[in-house]
């Protein structure tokens, strides 16, 4: 069995020990305020075997029973902007939920929406310019569709060259795994553009990818028309922040704000780090998203919100519904705070 493996094992019984807790009304002040929820794709499911980005895709099903149970569970929908309010208010027996999809995949339109609509629930699209203008590509989907076509890969990037069999399942894992960590570093661009290049050798075009995936600025200016849909900055290049200079990261920033009021007519509020980890996270990252106006920034860190929050509005968690955990139960499980309390 692999590491991953035996993590989401680990996962699935933590959440099956904070559902018995929670229905013993323990730790009941877990839960706190409310929570912000994050996604990235919303698809009728296709069997790929291995699936390096399983945990970024749940199936509309899955999304409609997420929002069920929380309505069942008595969470107030709410949208993103709304949080900072809701947080500085006196304590109300009501949680509240609010909703974020993250790179704006065009089936947040075409699948998501239609689910937030019949539970009227208001949602952000957080939007990288550079993708919506195909300007920079997903390089994890990039990297994924090159595993699965090709059976070897020569990978060289940083005066290292490796040459990587992808035959098997277990080979193409490990291939993405050890092209991923060369992109996971302060080289992040020159590593894309040299995984692009190899892709092409492959017949793999990267941006064609990014093109038949994300929505571009024309879609999102009819999308951001919706009365439930928000849009968000989500930075130009979706590189990890903490690798840029000051200069950079400033423009980054507000260039990313700029880009979003230019197709909605409205300056973004709410701010989604990339990658929302320590790659884009830091003191330094936070107090520029800050200085940049917004009003709150979201990072990947897992939770839920409680009245404290109120005063770390720049660096505030979300709880990912993953792909590979659907069901009501792990919803509930999630959203009692649990998990990250026993867990970390």
């Amino acid at each position: 069995m692999g590491t991953a493996s035996i993590k989401r094992k680990l996962i699935a019984g933590g959440l099956a020990s904070a559902l018995v807790l929670q229905r013993l009304k323990l730790m009941e002040a877990a839960s706190g305020r409310g929570a912000i929820f994050t996604l990235h794709q919303v698809r009728p499911y296709e069997t790929l075997v291995p699936d390096p980005n399983r945990h970024l895709e749940i199936s509309p099903q899955f999304l409609a029973i997420a929002l069920r149970t929380l309505w069942r569970e008595n969470y107030e929908f709410i949208s993103l902007d709304e949080v900072p309010e809701r947080l500085a208010r006196p304590s109300s027996d009501r949680p509240f939920a609010a909703f974020a999809l993250d790179d704006a995949y065009g089936n947040a339109q075409s699948m998501a929406l239609p689910v937030f609509e019949r539970f009227d629930a208001p949602f952000t699209v957080f939007v990288c310019e550079g993708l919506s203008k195909r300007s920079h590509t997903l390089w994890w989907e990039t990297l994924s569709a090159l595993i699965h076509k090709a059976t070897e890969l020569d990978y060289t990037f940083g005066g290292t060259r490796l040459v990587l069999k992808t035959g098997t399942s277990a080979q193409k894992q490990l291939a993405f795994n050890r092209i991923a960590a060369c992109i996971n570093t302060p080289n992040e661009a020159e590593a894309i553009q040299t995984l692009n290049a190899l892709a092409m050798q492959h017949g793999i075009d990267s941006k064609a990818l990014v093109e038949g995936t994300i929505l571009s600025g024309a879609d999102l200016q009819a999308f951001a028309s919706h009365p439930l849909v928000r849009l968000g900055a989500h930075s130009l290049s979706h590189r990890a922040l903490t690798h840029l200079n000051d200069d950079e990261l400033k423009r980054e920033i507000i260039g990313s704000a700029d880009y979003v009021e230019s197709l909605c007519g409205r300056r973004p509020t709410c701010f989604a780090y990339p990658y929302g980890d320590a790659r884009s996270v830091d003191s330094r990252t936070v107090n520029a998203v800050c200085n940049a106006g917004f009003t709150l920034a979201v990072t990947t860190t897992p939770g839920t919100l409680s009245a404290q929050h109120a005063q770390q509005l720049h660096s505030l968690p979300r709880i990912s519904l993953n792909g590979y955990f659907q069901t009501p139960t792990a919803v509930k499980a999630l959203a009692s705070g649990i998990p990250f309390r026993l867990f970390g």
